[in-house]
């Protein structure tokens, strides 16, 4: 049995011992999808009001922003749908494979978006258009996001897990980052009335590029080694069996940390700019400049938070994130709601910290808590599902809280909400996956 242990122990060092070149390409390669991705994300949440202006009119600019956030949500919907068919697709063909899906079909997608009319040149067909594609990219973005970090951890060193999932979380916020900047750019230099018709759906179309380039260079990609040791393992019969019970607890596992990680994101990236200005009527340079400074320092959290669970564990990274999250929720919102950019970026900063150690963390469970031979379709579909359930309607859920109450600190009960659920989950079933042998199953 001891021998076992160790020729196990030895083969899963020895099959994520890459040379630092092929690690570089494969880290390098990731990124630039998993960039395109959120870039999109963080243009339509910049944009929301004017997307629920060109295709939602109704005269009344809160229920245009809310319908707007309604058709954000509604691209999670379809996520656990892509899941079903992108998850076995990852298990069966590999990794790669999907990351390749993916990209192209974001970037085609999300560029016919921009191409759009408005419901002013074609009425209803508008809006049906934008829902239905938003539906497609769901299903895509579904399965970019799971395979990133099944590619990254299952391709990265043992004892540096973390760190290599932090790339992923990290590349997500830089794109806010830039997708802000980009709009804000956008905003300055074109008058509204241009902005409004046609300004806004240049960023949407350019993103054909960047997926042209992703595929490119993902196409150049081999597949990890764990995918490979899989395909052997299957050859010779002897993968090893995994209960019907642990996979289960997985999934369940799975919907807490990816729940309070995706509300969290969605709240920081998407819904606070959309708050600053809107509920609490601040400067749209002025909340530029509050969030986007507050982004970057999330960029940076996201590292030092994968160098940190490296050395003592997914566990305590996780709870901090979680329990910080709870505890920080209402303060944070009350920052922001002085209207001082240097509070609200106060504010959104110690959230920051508390969103990288569930970002991170979210990311590297994905790969240690599923078996090999299940591990696309167990997380695709634990994260979607978690994400229709609870992070996409998020940002919705939080205008809708103030609308319904006038009261600015009301979206942060959501977080908490959802934080007090994950720990009654986390606490007693979470056991600590840092040194998990992840070619496993």
């Amino acid at each position: 049995m001891q021998d076992q242990a160790s020729a196990a122990a030895r083969s899963d060092t020895e099959l994520l011992d890459l040379p630092k070149a092929d690690r570089r390409k494969r880290l390098a390669a990731v990124g630039i999808g998993n960039f395109m991705e959120w870039f999109d994300f963080a243009i339509y949440g910049y944009f929301a009001a004017i997307i629920g202006a060109q295709f939602f009119p109704s005269g009344d600019p809160t229920a245009e922003m809310l319908s707007s956030l309604a058709v954000f949500a509604v691209g999670f919907i379809s996520r656990p749908v892509g899941a079903l068919f992108l998850g076995p697709i990852g298990d069966k063909f590999g990794r790669r494979t999907v990351l390749i899906i993916t990209v192209l079909g974001m970037g085609i997608i999300t560029a016919l978006i921009g191409l759009t009319p408005s419901y002013a040149s074609i009425g209803i067909a508008a809006p049906i258009i934008v829902v239905v594609l938003r539906l497609l990219q769901g299903m895509m973005v579904g399965g970019e996001w799971t395979s990133a970090a099944a590619y990254i951890g299952e391709s990265a060193p043992k004892a540096k897990r973390a760190q290599f999932a932090s790339v992923v979380t990290a590349t997500a916020g830089l794109a806010f980052l830039i997708g802000t900047l980009t709009a804000a750019l956008l905003q300055a230099t074109m008058s509204e009335e241009a902005l409004s018709s046609w300004g806004w759906r240049v960023p949407f179309i350019f993103s054909i590029v960047m997926a042209a380039v992703a595929v490119y260079i993902r196409r150049k990609l081999d597949d990890t080694p764990v995918y490979e040791e899989l395909e052997r393992k299957r050859a010779t019969n002897t993968i090893e069996v995994t209960s019907a019970g642990e996979k289960a607890r997985a999934f369940i596992l799975t919907l807490a940390f990816s729940g309070i990680f995706g509300v969290s994101l969605y709240y920081f990236v998407t819904y606070a700019n959309n708050h600053l200005t809107g509920a609490v009527g601040m400067d749209r340079m002025q909340s530029l400049l509050a969030t986007g400074a507050a982004i970057v320092i999330y960029v940076a959290f996201n590292p030092l938070v994968g160098m940190i669970s490296d050395r003592i564990g997914r566990r305590p990274v996780l709870l901090t994130g979680v329990i910080g999250l709870a505890v920080w929720a209402i303060p944070a919102f009350m920052l922001m709601n002085t209207g001082n950019p240097f509070l609200a970026f106060v504010g959104l900063t110690i959230f920051s910290f508390f969103v990288a150690c569930c970002a991170v963390m979210n990311n590297v469970l994905l790969v240690e808590v599923f078996p090999a031979s299940v591990r696309s379709t167990g997380s695709e579909l634990g994260y979607n599902v978690a994400y229709a359930l609870l992070a996409g309607p998020g940002p919705l859920i939080a205008a809708a809280l103030v609308a319904a109450t006038g009261s600015l600190i009301s979206p942060a009960f959501y977080v908490i909400a959802v934080a007090v659920v994950s720990l009654e989950v986390l606490i007693p079933l979470l056991k600590e996956t840092r040194h998990v042998d992840i070619t496993r199953g």
